[in-house]
């Protein structure tokens, strides 16, 4: 493992703590193995851009061929500043303001189109346009409720039975329907949503409704083991069915399509650690609490989604076992990393590492009880790179009174 104990441990030293820490051929490596696990000649993977937008990183990811799935105009911005040509950008918003299309419209990026009154405004202001429409593949299925973004109670997509009203709108207005849009939820526990999901949106993928396909898009929540005891989903088998159920259906359509996918998670999640300090150790009649210099506003994803992050004592591995909480910095009952978690013995000083904090937690991240984000590393090829630092109470401080009126 790149990120050892000793370069952790070295690294928190230098740039004290809270700190990220990124294996950057990790997330190489998790990128390219999508081509391998899915066979399909015309595959294009757009990561997805929310789950970690360091700077760093993206520039890296450009380097070696991925596009983008973009969900504000911020993000569509930054990615062209990373060197992303426009024509490897999706943007996927939902709710769009005016003033959001009109931005990302200018810059020449396709626009992904969830609601039909959307699809009507953008038609009536730019009439004769490409798009790509997103349906709700009225599969529901994620490790959270809260990451389920399909069926009746999703906000995200068109019905599938309003593909008429799409076509309506689309004729109504000369927009050309380039792809078709997909996604089904975070985290998917069972393989057979992402075979269901493609299927729901096959059968509505047909020359008389869409005649000017160039791709179909199924979205991304490919799932990480999370747990040490997790099993790791079996992608070689489960892409190759993608690929041959995606086959057949060009066959049907008749010519090949690109198939897009837009993993964000898969791509980042497992390259990351928070790497957090213990301040002090509570023993509550028995139940011991390790308070890190950390908190929730900085790793979000236990309190928002009740999700499990690997916890691991850098500084005494082969202590006694006990069984702790480890909670943050934050006047919040809630904040709080790891409950009744079973842990060598942790003491005062002690360095613990947080793992799979490469996805959705930097990103996720505020300044709530103004305390400064972490420091960002970034190692590539066993070497380190500062690649965002923190700020300095006084510069948060100054950056707000920039701020104001």
């Amino acid at each position: 493992m790149t990120l050892d104990k000793e370069l952790l441990t070295n690294l928190a030293e230098q740039h004290s703590t809270p700190l990220y820490v990124y294996d950057g051929d990790k997330i190489i490596e998790c990128y390219r193995s999508l081509y391998q696990f899915i066979p399909y000649p015309k595959l294009k993977i757009h990561f997805a851009m929310k789950a970690n937008y360091n700077f760093a990183i993206l520039k890296m990811l450009n380097e070696a061929g991925t596009s983008l799935d973009t969900v504000s105009p911020a993000e569509v911005l930054l990615a062209l500043k990373a060197g992303f040509s426009k024509d490897r950008i999706i943007y996927t918003a939902n709710n769009m303001t005016e003033n959001d299309v009109k931005n990302v419209h200018e810059l020449g990026v396709l626009m992904n189109i969830g609601e039909l009154s959307r699809l009507e405004k953008y038609g009536r202001d730019y009439p004769g346009s490409n798009v790509c429409i997103r349906f709700n593949p009225d599969v529901r299925d994620g490790e959270d409720v809260k990451l389920m973004t399909a069926g009746d109670m999703a906000k995200f997509g068109i019905l599938l039975d309003q593909v008429d009203t799409v076509k309506a709108i689309a004729a109504k207005y000369n927009l050309k329907v380039v792809g078709l849009h997909e996604h089904t939820g975070s985290g998917l526990q069972r393989t057979e949503s992402v075979f269901k999901s493609m299927k729901n949106l096959m059968s509505i993928a047909t020359p008389e409704n869409f005649p000017h396909l160039r791709f179909m898009d199924f979205g991304g929540g490919f799932k990480v083991p999370y747990r040490p005891d997790e099993s790791r989903v079996d992608y070689v088998r489960m892409g190759a069915e993608i690929a041959e159920l995606f086959t057949d259906f060009c066959k049907e359509y008749g010519r090949d399509l690109e198939m897009y996918f837009e993993p964000g998670k898969y791509i980042v999640a497992e390259s990351g650690v928070l790497v957090v300090r213990v301040n002090t150790i509570k023993d509550n009649h028995g139940h011991l609490i390790a308070g890190t210099d950390s908190g929730f506003p900085q790793l979000i994803r236990p309190v928002l989604y009740n999700a499990y992050h690997h916890v691991r004592n850098l500084s005494n591995p082969d202590g006694t076992l006990k069984t702790y909480d480890v909670v943050g910095n934050i006047c919040e009952t809630g904040d709080y990393m790891a409950e009744r978690r079973e842990l060598p013995e942790i003491r005062e000083g002690d360095l613990l590492a947080v793992e799979n904090a490469g996805a959705y937690c930097y990103s996720m991240g505020g300044v709530y009880n103004l305390r400064p984000m972490p420091a960002e590393v970034l190692v590539r090829n066993g070497k380190p790179d500062l690649v965002r630092r923190r700020l300095s109470n006084q510069e948060l401080i100054d950056n707000i009174l920039s701020e104001s009126l």
